[in-house]
Parts: structure tokens; C-alpha cells; sequence
């Protein structure tokens, strides 16, 4: 496996911390709630654009377990990674590597809640929806966080399937079923990851190097990784408008669209024309993929909103 192992004797020391000590806030952050944010939103817009009805507090109940499922993914993902976190700069003030909470403890909160959520699905909304659900924890817990992160640079494209899932979720809420539309805005997410977490890895290349994490900046270095930052985002910027495509949405989204799009490859551009040396190092701090890391999250906010807002408006 590639990275730090995972003995007892390369986990960080935990201070004794126990339930009454550990902050609210670090039980809240174990969940990763700025990853969770993107994650609700999009489940919401496969609710809100699906065809039918479901009532307001099943629709919420669904939202809700979406928005849980994400937190133990990100619970259980931080007791894994626990090792990794405490070496990265950007992660060991995490919760568990800075020995406020026990990995054990958080462990049983994943779990706990990882369950909770597709029960609660499965009971209160339908059984599709709960199943979609639980194949997404369990692509996030064992494909991405266990096989893929550690073993190969292709970590994010295959794994990113497991970010992909909630607006197909929010749709078999509604419908009980899946069909072209949440494949098409599963597709849209799927192929959005890559240039979206590669443009934050340029510019936290070294942290993912001195963890040991083969990320595709560390394997193949910076010059290659702005090259498939590229392709994958002129593969993203067409595939957004097979929803007009298909006659699912009208020409409110498909102007939204094509502006974000020629905005995401505007803001690509620089990332690939960046000033780098013989070895592909920024030469500017990598400016242009701190700035496309952050388009690229209010990008998809916006896509999906202008999807919702065409609906409701047609």
C-alpha cells in the first residue's frame, strides 16, 4: 500500500480525550460540512427537478439522510486517513490528529450514522432511494477511502463516482426508479471531480507527497495533471447541456450552462498557460488553480441551481 502504514505505531497519539471534553464543533467537523454542503445541494436538485411529487417532510426526511449519509462517509474517511492527516499541514488540526476526539469513538459515530441514514431512507421514503444510498457510503468507505486513495493516482476519477450519487438519490425519492436525466447529472458531477480536487491538488502537491499519497500532481507532476485538468473540462463544458439536449430543460439553463462553462474553461486556461518551471512548479504560487479550485464549487452550485430554477420557470 501506498503511504503510511496503518499500525498502531503510526497513529498520532490521541490526549485522553473523552465525550464531555471533545468540543461540539469537532463532533460537526468530523462530518466535513463544507464537503457536505455540495453534496445536500446537489441531492436537493435531483429532488426538486425530478417529475412527480413527494411530500414536504418525506422530501426533507430524504435531504436529511442524504446530508447524514455524506457525514459519515467524512467521519469514517477522517478515522482511516487518521495517520495521513497528521502529517498533512492542511488536515492535522483535524478532530481525531490533534487528539480531541478518540478514532475509536469516531468510528462508531460513522457507523452509527451511516446505518441510521439508509434505514431511515428505506422506512420513511423507498427502498430504491435507500439503496442508491448505501451503495454510495459504501463506494466512498471501501473503494475510495480504503483501495483507491492510497494505491493509485486514478484515486479521484474512480472514487469520484461516490460524489456523484446524490442527485440520483434525491430523484429515486421522488420516482422510486432511475432513469436517463440523473444518469445525465450523475455524469456531470462525475466528470466535474477530476478538474475540481486536481486544481486544489497542484497547490497542495507537497502535502499529498510527504503523506505519501499518490495523488496525480506527486505521480505524474504538475504539467501533465494541468493537461487532464483540460481534457476533462472540455469534456464536462458539452456533456452539461445534454439536459437541453434532451429536452429535459429549456434555454434558461442552457444559457446558464454554456456562460459557466466558457467561465470554467476561461479559468482552466491559466491553470494550463501558468508560468511553471523545467519540472512543472508553479511559479506563481499556483494562483490560477487556487482560483479554479474555487470556480469550479460555486460552478456546479450554479449549474444545478440554473437546472432547478429552468424547471420551475418552464
Amino acid at each position: 500500500m501506498i503511504g503510511v502504514g496503518r499500525d498502531a505505531a503510526s497513529s498520532p497519539p490521541v490526549r485522553s480525550a473523552t465525550y464531555p471534553e471533545s468540543e461540539v464543533r469537532d463532533w460537526i467537523a468530523l462530518l466535513k460540512p463544507r464537503v457536505m454542503s455540495l453534496v445536500v445541494f446537489s441531492g436537493l436538485i435531483g429532488l426538486l427537478v425530478a417529475p412527480g411529487h413527494l411530500h414536504p417532510v418525506l422530501a426533507f426526511t430524504s435531504v436529511l439522510c442524504i446530508a447524514v449519509a455524506a457525514g459519515a462517509c467524512g467521519a469514517i474517511n477522517m478515522w482511516y486517513d487518521r495517520d495521513i492527516d497528521a502529517i498533512m499541514r492542511r488536515t492535522r488540526d483535524r478532530p481525531i490528529p490533534a487528539g480531541r476526539i478518540e478514532p475509536g469513538a469516531a468510528l462508531g459515530y460513522g457507523i452509527t450514522l451511516a446505518i441510521g441514514s439508509v434505514i431511515v431512507m428505506g422506512l420513511a421514503v423507498n427502498h430504491v432511494a435507500a439503496g442508491i444510498l448505501a451503495l454510495s457510503i459504501a463506494f466512498y468507505v471501501f473503494v475510495y477511502t480504503v483501495w483507491l486513495k492510497r494505491r493509485t493516482p486514478q484515486n479521484i476519477v474512480i472514487g469520484g463516482a461516490a460524489g456523484a450519487f446524490p442527485p440520483v438519490i434525491g430523484w429515486a425519492s421522488v420516482t422510486g426508479s432511475v432513469d436517463l436525466i440523473p444518469m445525465i447529472l450523475f455524469a456531470i458531477v462525475f466528470i466535474w471531480t477530476p478538474p475540481h480536487f486536481w486544481s486544489l491538488a497542484l497547490f497542495a502537491n507537497e502535502d499529498y507527497r510527504r503523506a505519501g499519497v499518490p495523488m496525480l500532481p506527486v505521480v505524474a507532476g504538475g504539467k501533465e495533471t494541468r493537461r487532464q485538468i483540460a481534457i476533462y473540462t472540455l469534456l464536462l463544458v458539452p456533456l452539461t447541456l445534454l439536459p437541453w439536449f434532451v429536452g429535459f430543460s429549456g434555454l434558461v439553463y442552457a444559457v446558464a450552462a454554456s456562460v459557466l462553462g466558457i467561465g470554467f474553461l476561461v479559468s482552466v486556461f491559466r491553470v494550463a498557460t501558468d508560468r511553471q518551471d523545467e519540472t512543472g512548479v508553479s511559479l506563481t504560487n499556483d494562483a490560477p488553480a487556487r482560483a479554479a479550485f474555487k470556480f469550479s464549487i460555486a460552478y456546479l452550485f450554479i449549474l444545478f441551481a440554473a437546472l432547478a430554477i429552468d424547471r420551475f420557470v418552464g
